[in-house]
């Protein structure tokens, strides 16, 4: 077990008396019991153990979470598959184990941990004590920590990671999935998200030191420890300044008398966000006074994810028509993500997709490098980038400027990683994207930043609207200068992942055995890419260009008709994900028909390829 651990101590002759029957289950309750200093999830153990709930406690009990496209992500509560003060304390000791390894200066460069504001009192379980709890495990190891006083956005953890030069961070987060849940994401010494193979070890290292050591629970260690420090107010003021490096229009930010609305989405971004507009320039955005301050259970929205659409953006849009604001951005609770709406003419309001936002930025981006750039700058030496479920018009724009356009697995991890190397080979990246809403404007962060994408989207409306345009009208111009790209993304919900597996089985089983499809309905497929295999008949070798990624479930299909369609599997909930894209030429302007076709496809796709009845697939609620 390595070092000796500082368990409770547990009557094994009660836990005899109610043996389970299965010597798996019986040794896994013991050690939780034995281990959990935390009452209220050793409770919900000892409950179920007490009410014979076999089933349940393996549920909990017999897995492990494993590092998915934003790290460890699960529910708050009891069980080693659970995010709780046990996992995360082992999770933590995993990665001392490693980093301990990989850097010899690990004491000397110390580590980074911020939170955001979630919590579960059932659970007696919140990201601050999480983050503590963190925090004790490299403490008591002699490691300096980085600790931030208060939340932080999500992004303030890997700008913090290269700004002190620590070798790693952690940023106790679920971003913007349901209330119940939690997650733990792990930032290298790069500043970018880990990938593999550092995952894997991790893990491994993990499942070596599970009982807790002597210090572990020590949550305290942050109040006392002198290896402790707070950077809040270094990384905030240098954030804020790094960020005026994307500001290009100080002087008409000053004086527009645009007005915005800002939702925070009862998370961590409102302070941050107008510290953002001051330094911009701009006078702050109003803030939705319902959803301006941290609120664990989400209290006015039925799921605080902004991609859902008007739904979720009734207070904003409300308060934006009662101010006369005609732009609302909304971050996502830990701020990573950026949502935007407009007010159109006719007084109904536009919510724009990330595919949407992602053509807006690449314009704005571009066209701010050409305009600023030094008369020596060669545009080949210019990169943007995107996940390979992201719409495809950065690519047409790069092929019409001139510069360079790549593309990534989903996950911003690879966005990050890639971008850090690209860096260091002398590249210039002016902007990355994926398309749920997550957008990197410049390179001080190498991760999603919805704090800086509200700034910059604030800038190009109000550049815009000095040439009277609305953003939906530049949208428009964009997509008439470099062709259409109209794309629809939505999901299945699926909570039995043998269903999930069969589905995509089917798929590469479809005419016979390993046999992809060769049309979905009436559509001919030209390509498929199967990430999961490593399979991709568009090239000679029949091989992936992208990495093969078998954890997750992943199939392209390239139409003849000039569409590309994903089907996916989340990394961090349990949904099968679609994405189609009409990629069309500048000459192909009949936007309606472009349109049409699209609606049909996705139609066949769901029919022919997810069979949502037969396989009991829940429809995502309009």
């Amino acid at each position: 077990m390595g070092e000796r651990g500082a368990g409770g101590d547990v009557n094994s002759n009660v836990l005899v008396a109610r043996s389970t029957g299965d010597a798996q289950l019986d040794k896994a309750v013991w050690q939780w019991l034995s281990w959990d200093k935390n009452p209220k999830t050793k409770e919900q153990i000892e409950s179920l153990l007490q009410n014979g709930k076999h089933k349940e406690l393996r549920d909990r009990l017999c897995c492990r979470l494993t590092f998915g496209t934003a790290g460890l992500r699960s529910a708050m509560g009891a069980g080693f598959c659970y995010i709780n003060d046990l996992t995360v304390i082992q999770s933590t000791q995993g990665i001392y184990k490693y980093l301990e390894r990989c850097f010899s200066d690990f004491k000397q460069r110390g580590f980074v941990v911020g939170y955001d504001t979630r919590g579960q009192v059932t659970s007696n379980c919140s990201s601050k004590k999480l983050a503590k709890l963190t925090a004790a495990v490299l403490l008591a190891k002699d490691v300096p920590v980085y600790f931030f006083s208060t939340y932080v956005p999500t992004p303030f953890v890997p700008y913090a990671v290269q700004q002190l030069k620590a070798v790693a961070g952690v940023m106790i987060t679920a971003s913007h999935n349901r209330k119940e849940d939690n997650g733990y994401k792990v930032y290298w010494e790069n500043g970018a998200q880990i990938t593999s193979p550092h995952d894997k070890e991790i893990i491994k290292c993990i499942e070596e030191c599970v009982e807790p050591w002597n210090g572990s629970w020590n949550e305290n260690l942050v109040d006392t420890s002198p290896l402790r420090q707070d950077p809040l107010k270094k990384i905030c003021d240098c954030y804020m300044e790094d960020l005026k490096k994307i500001c290009y229009h100080r002087e008409l930010n000053m004086q527009t008398n645009l007005k915005f609305v800002h939702t925070s989405f009862h998370g961590v971004g409102h302070d941050y966000v107008q510290l953002a507009f001051k330094a911009f320039g701009f006078q702050p955005p109003i803030p939705v006074p319902e959803q301006k301050d941290p609120d664990p259970d989400f209290s006015t929205v039925k799921c605080p994810n902004p991609e859902e659409g008007e739904s979720v953006l009734e207070l904003s849009l409300r308060l934006a028509e009662k101010e006369s604001a005609r732009v609302v951005v909304a971050t996502d609770p830990d701020a990573d993500r950026l949502a935007v709406a407009e007010q159109q003419e006719n007084g109904c309001w536009k919510v724009f997709t990330g595919n949407e936002l992602a053509a807006l930025f690449g314009w704005w981006m571009f066209s701010c490098w050409k305009e600023n750039c030094s008369r020596d700058a060669d545009v080949k030496n210019v990169y943007m980038l995107a996940t390979t479920v992201s719409s495809k018009i950065l690519r047409a724009i790069a092929l019409k400027e001139g510069f360079h356009f790549e593309e990534t697995l989903p996950g911003f991890k690879w966005i990050g990683s890639r971008v850090k190397n690209l860096l260091d080979n002398g590249k210039e990246i002016l902007f990355a994207f994926e398309e749920s809403i997550g957008f990197m404007c410049g390179t001080s962060v190498l991760d999603k930043d919805g704090v800086s994408a509200a700034v910059v989207i604030a800038e190009m409306a109000t550049y815009l609207e000095g040439k009277n345009q609305t953003l939906a009208q530049k949208l428009t111009e964009i997509y008439e200068t470099y062709g259409y790209h109209i794309s629809k993304t939505s999901y299945f919900l699926c909570y039995d992942p043998p269903t999930i597996k069969r589905i995509f089985e089917k798929l590469r089983n479809f005419d016979g055995p390993q046999s992809y499809p060769k049309f979905c309905g009436v559509y001919s497929i030209l390509h498929v890419r199967d990430v999961t295999t490593g399979y991709d008949s568009s090239q000679p070798n029949k091989k992936s260009v992208l990495p093969v990624s078998k954890s997750s479930q992943m199939i392209t299909f390239t139409f003849q008709n000039g569409c590309v369609a994903t089907l996916r599997t989340s990394g961090t909930e349990p949904k099968i994900k679609y994405y189609a894209e009409m990629c069309a030429l500048p000459e192909q302007s009949d936007r309606t028909f472009l349109e049409e076709e699209l609606r049909k496809l996705i139609e066949a796709l769901i029919e022919n390829f997810l069979e949502p009845d037969k396989n009991g697939l829940i429809w995502r609620s309009a």
